[in-house]
């Protein structure tokens, strides 16, 4: 286990959180910007004669405080600082740091916490998540030498901070990535929920003049997120499930408090989970476009996306969750699409960063060439490869540890005999039907989440069931 610099200060699966005016104060993120410094400077070598970092901020209480502290601090350490002119969608950040040559970027996020919390994402030259071997060189540095600062006003003056659209060239780039002119002429109806994220406007201004009816909600700017997580799954979504139900809408697309993440709802309310989206993305992709290259899950998601490999004749790769892992595959490897069950996706030919906005266009997309609404769309990927129920579950362990060790006894679940344990992240039960179970303590939260999936709703629930006993034992 690394020793750990400073106790209030770690960063996790993706970047560091933590809750606002407790332990992320201005002192903390002082020190995690002159620790960034520090790495930018001796172990960064800048490209272009000029250490660049872009520096973005989401809708969350004081983000944009935060975002200027982070940028006077950079600015003190001669690193050239380009800071957003307002809040961003995370990606729009990622792919700012590609366009400008970045030698890293830096976005002031809690993601889909709670709005008590914020966080610190560092974002790679590449503009995806920064790697363990990253973050543990800027935990090196926390306190390692003085934070030296300086005014802001002073900053720009001197030109060290220049204020920057980064959502420009983002818009641009997603313009020129679906065939937007076959889209906007197409007269489906969608309806969006924002979750008050930075995200919201950001499909309207893609789509701009045309022919879909799109409805938005929850896109005011509210940082207290409507009094819930903006997190894209069914718990928070009761008004969208019941839009989607009473009134004539072919797609419902969703946004997490970033826009790094997606979820979908059918014409009926159903909630689409991340996992079928990848699904789809990947069929749309392979079928529609002509595409072809590899398909990236997480340890955690569904066995769906076997099928659709082994059909298409694409290569499957898995990897821990945390989509830093599937970044850095999209970098290394020929990646077609890669997803998390959280609902981050990535597709090939962009920067190896997830995107909801992406996502979400990427499926009208396919609604268009295929002619048909979301559910037609899922019905028939289900028909195709069955239809698999998941299920998530957050748990609590109070005080105690999780203790893997003590869980890999397990012979069978639910009267299936248990065929296979993964224990590289997490522990994962896979039984001879095809059912899962897995728990994995969260990298973001204090949490244990358990996951399971199988062939019926009932099997996936009593999995979850099984799950929260042997957490209590």
């Amino acid at each position: 286990m690394k020793k750990k610099v400073h106790p209030e200060i770690q960063f996790g699966t993706d970047g560091w959180r933590g809750v606002i005016s407790d332990n992320f104060t201005f002192k903390n993120v002082s020190l995690v910007a002159q620790a960034i410094s520090q790495w930018v400077k001796k172990d960064l070598k800048a490209r272009t004669g000029a250490r660049r970092v872009p520096i973005g901020y989401d809708a969350r209480f004081l983000s944009k405080e935060y975002a200027e502290i982070v940028a006077c601090i950079l600015a003190a350490n001669n690193i050239k600082v380009y800071l957003s002119d307002k809040f961003i969608p995370t990606p729009s950040l990622s792919y700012g740091v590609v366009s400008l040559n970045g030698v890293a970027g830096i976005m002031i996020t809690a993601s889909h916490n709670p709005a008590k919390f914020n966080g610190i994402k560092i974002k790679t030259f590449q503009g995806g998540g920064a790697s363990n071997d990253v973050t543990d060189k800027v935990e090196a540095y926390l306190e390692s030498v003085p934070v030296k600062t300086m005014a802001f006003d002073q900053a720009i003056k001197q030109k060290k901070i220049t204020m920057f659209d980064f959502n420009a060239k983002y818009l641009k780039f997603m313009k020129n990535y679906i065939n937007l002119k076959k889209v906007k002429n197409t007269k489906f109806k969608v309806i969006q929920d924002a979750m008050h994220g930075s995200g919201s406007g950001i499909l309207r201004e893609v789509l701009g003049t045309s022919k879909i009816d799109l409805t938005m909600m929850r896109d005011d700017f509210n940082p207290s997120f409507g009094g819930v997580k903006p997190e894209p799954v069914a718990e928070y979504l009761t008004v969208l499930l019941k839009r989607m139900k009473d009134e004539k809408f072919d797609l419902g697309l969703v946004l997490d408090g970033d826009a790094d993440r997606i979820a979908a709802v059918a014409p009926g309310g159903e909630y689409i989970s991340p996992q079928k989206i990848l699904g789809l993305i990947a069929l749309h992709l392979a079928r529609n476009c002509g595409r072809s290259g590899g398909i990236v899950k997480t340890t955690c998601s569904t066995t769906m996306m076997d099928h659709i490999a082994k059909k298409w004749n694409l290569k499957l790769y898995e990897t821990p969750v945390g989509f830093k892992y599937i970044s850095h595959l999209m970098v290394t490897e020929n990646i077609l699409a890669g997803g998390e069950e959280a609902g981050g996706i990535g597709v090939q030919d962009y920067i190896p960063e997830r995107d909801g906005t992406l996502a979400g266009l990427l499926l009208l997309e396919m609604m268009v060439y295929e002619k048909k609404n979301i559910k037609q769309l899922l019905d028939d990927m289900e028909d195709e490869f069955g239809r698999y129920y998941y299920e998530r579950a957050d748990l609590e362990l109070g005080k105690k540890k999780f203790q893997m060790s003590k869980l890999k006894g397990i012979k069978s679940l639910l009267g299936k005999k248990v065929l296979e344990i993964k224990d590289y992240d997490g522990i994962k039960y896979i039984c001879e039907d095809e059912s899962w179970l897995m728990l994995r303590p969260s990298g973001t939260e204090p949490l244990v989440r358990a996951y399971s999936e199988a062939k019926s709703l009932k099997q996936a629930l009593a999995l979850i069931d099984v799950g929260k006993k042997l957490l209590k034992k």
